[in-house]
């Protein structure tokens, strides 16, 4: 005999925010995709009708964005960029974090404070001082702006690594040691392995936020090296201000094509990570 739970009407509300807040969520994407096949002038005019015989125009769009943006060139730095940072953030922070959660002392205790505090820092306090520390230093390249988004997402990884380090047993780094490893062979051999669910998160964090970034590009790297988020806002901006709406939205889907795949694939690892750095931290 089957029983069926009737749904309350606190389930019922609930139920329908969720659709309504995917709908929210989903429907710019959506508008931004049905646009990218318009041509430019009904983009501006008709921007919520869907695409017909006379304002459809195909492929053109992207064919035009990919010729006039250099797209390919920029995705390819873009790639560079946001892999390197991450790898360089992970290794970083995640060695900081067990270094602060081992080593009890005044001066870890500080140090992780101020990992926190950057944290609620607004980046627009520290554009200008960053933007001259950067050229005086020579950072002003695709190699340089690595350490400068090392700076900036150290807080939130830091803070999230040091949750989930305090969960590690200190008996698994001691009987490491008693075998002989060396403090690094002891993180990057024991400890760092079972850091893997807290470092996913952490990349995919990242990951999003530097694929998707434009002002830190814009201001350290200019208008010769780049990205794509910057390459497709100085590509279709034309003449007296004119904008090429249509060749921006095709590039725009072509952007968020690959960090939607990334997101999908990796998605699961999020809330896992989130909840073990701040349940057993």
């Amino acid at each position: 005999m089957i029983i069926k739970q009737k749904k309350s009407i606190g389930d019922i509300v609930l139920i329908s925010l969720l659709i309504i807040l995917t709908i929210l969520f989903i429907f710019p994407i959506l508008l931004v995709v049905m646009n990218s096949f318009k041509s430019r002038l009904y983009v501006s005019t008709q921007p919520f009708v869907l695409p017909n015989s006379q304002t459809f125009v195909g492929l053109e769009n992207y064919i035009n964005g990919l010729t006039t943006s250099g797209f390919a060139f920029a995705f390819l730095r873009s790639v560079w960029i946001t892999i390197s940072s991450v790898v360089v953030i992970i290794i970083f922070t995640s060695m900081t974090a067990w270094y602060i959660t081992r080593v009890k002392s005044k001066f870890t205790k500080g140090l992780y404070y101020l990992f926190v505090f950057s944290m609620i820092v607004p980046f627009q306090m520290v554009m200008y001082t960053m933007t001259y520390l950067v050229n005086q230093l020579a950072f002003s390249n695709v190699f340089g702006i690595i350490f400068v988004y090392l700076g900036f997402g150290a807080g939130l990884a830091v803070f999230m690594f040091t949750g989930f380090v305090k969960s590690i047993p200190v008996e698994v780094e001691e009987a490491a040691t008693i075998d002989g490893c060396t403090p690094l062979q002891t993180f990057f051999k024991v400890v760092f392995p079972m850091l893997k669910s807290i470092t996913i998160t952490v990349a995919i964090l990242n990951v999003m936020w530097i694929w998707n970034d434009y002002l830190l590009p814009y201001l350290i790297l200019g208008e010769s090296q780049k990205t794509i988020p910057v390459a497709i806002q100085i590509a279709m901006q034309g003449a007296y201000g004119a904008t090429d709406y249509g060749g921006f939205m095709a590039m725009l889907v072509l952007a968020i094509i690959p960090i939607i795949i990334f997101y999908i694939s990796s998605q699961k690892y999020i809330i896992k990570g989130v909840i073990s750095g701040a349940v057993k931290g």
